[in-house]
């Protein structure tokens, strides 16, 4: 039986990793698109190319030579900051390389996964579902917001998943997450200030990865919002991190938002209500607590 040919972009990030870990297993034929070298702890039975996604003669090469049956893009310029202070290459990664990819999508009859974000709400209302109208607050949630239009409008099959907070256990400082920053800044015995007044539902990164193959698999058009079900501030996600691992959590200091004087506004209160996906996808429904008990 012929494989199913599938593009991973952002390969080289948290959530590329488990995607392209995640397809090998289950036995696709994988093309891993990222920047620089391959950082996958597997080597074996998938092909990695060195190409940036804003390169967009390049990535049609590439598209054109492979003919997937799917492309599941994971890169993104996530840096909300950053992309406050920049937002023309912000638009470059988030904006027009998606568009390019809708325009291959749509040539060449390829089913496109987008990975899209909660900071497209506002966060006043707080645990949006799919048809909760979007009104992002920074430069950030824009341009994820511009992604999904382009793709909306357009006449390709598509899955976009929406999700929060992404985490993992990870060793690079550089690469870091709710998780990975907490638990190693407080078995470092380093005091930590964490906000009490943002309010979240953290998604697993392995959780986020089996969505992305459920779509793939069902073929599943539409909107999905993929995370945990339980709302908690930071700083309770942060106190539950330390019970988990029984670190010290006198450590952490609860703050409000505005004492970071952050150049990027974030929304106050997001989460999702994920029913959609547990309906149509077959996405598992679980706690933030229950998700940091796996790593004991």
């Amino acid at each position: 039986m012929k494989k199913i040919k599938i593009i991973i972009t952002g390969s080289n990030g948290l959530l590329g990793q488990k995607l392209v870990s995640l397809f090998v297993e289950h036995n696709f034929d994988v093309y891993a698109f990222s920047r620089g070298k391959n950082r996958n702890v597997i080597t074996n039975n998938y092909n990695y190319f060195n190409v940036d996604i804003t390169h967009s003669k390049k990535i049609t090469q590439l598209v054109n030579r492979i003919k997937p049956n799917f492309i599941i893009n994971a890169a993104a310029m996530t840096n909300v900051d950053t992309c406050e202070l920049n937002p023309k290459e912000c638009d470059e990664i988030n904006v027009t390389a998606v568009n390019n990819l809708m325009l291959l999508c749509d040539k060449n009859n390829i089913h496109l996964v987008h990975i899209s974000t909660d900071f497209i709400f506002d966060g006043k209302k707080g645990l949006y579902t799919e048809t909760d109208k979007p009104k992002p607050i920074n430069y950030y949630g824009l341009s994820k917001l511009k992604s999904e239009e382009i793709i909306l409008k357009s006449n390709i099959n598509y899955t976009i998943l929406r999700t929060i907070l992404v985490y993992e256990i990870v060793n690079n400082s550089n690469r870091t997450n709710i998780l990975s920053w907490v638990k190693n800044s407080l078995e470092n015995k380093q005091k930590i200030n964490v906000v009490t007044d943002q309010y979240r539902t953290p998604t697993l990164a392995d959780d986020l990865a089996k969505a992305c193959l459920l779509a793939v698999q069902k073929k599943t058009i539409g909107i999905f919002h993929i995370s945990s079900n339980e709302l908690l501030s930071i700083y309770e996600i942060a106190l539950q991190i330390a019970n988990t691992f029984k670190l010290d959590k006198n450590l952490i200091s609860p703050i409000e938002t505005k004492q970071l004087n952050q150049t990027a506004k974030r929304p106050p209160k997001t989460g999702f209500i994920i029913d959609k996906a547990v309906d149509e996808l077959g996405f598992k429904s679980t706690s933030f607590k229950e998700r940091l008990l796996n790593f004991i």
